[in-house]
């Protein structure tokens, strides 16, 4: 799905929220994983979190280390590259909320969900 993202600030705290989002839902899944396969809370973190930020921030983060890496030596071929990237002045910003975005919706998702689960283990002892 594409999204009409703004530019600028504005657009760079759309993404982070969209990232929160996604770090709540993969959270969420596994979560239920975790459960159905008896993992411990340390399991559904970590996969949700490296995962919820492979999602998340993932063409951006490419996007930033390609830039980065690649020795653009023609302005041609910079400018066709930038021309794929949304917000190309906002790429690091974007990066690095999308990423505080995605950990915080685990962590949100994390507060949530395992407070629910001690709550039902507690009233099943």
């Amino acid at each position: 799905m594409n999204l009409p993202l703004h530019f600028g600030l504005l657009g760079t705290l759309e993404a982070a929220g969209i990232a929160l989002l996604v770090g709540l839902l993969v959270y969420f899944l596994f979560h239920h994983l975790a459960r159905a396969l008896r993992w411990p809370h340390g399991h559904a973190l970590g996969w949700a979190s490296g995962i919820a930020v492979v999602i998340s921030a993932g063409i951006d983060m490419w996007k930033l280390f390609y830039m980065g890496i690649v020795r653009m030596e023609s302005p041609f071929y910079a400018r066709l590259y930038l021309s794929t990237i949304h917000d190309p002045n906002e790429l690091g910003s974007r990066v690095v909320l999308e990423i505080i975005g995605a950990l915080s919706g685990v962590a949100l998702g994390w507060l949530l969900f395992s407070s629910r689960s001690a709550a039902e283990q507690g009233s099943a002892d």
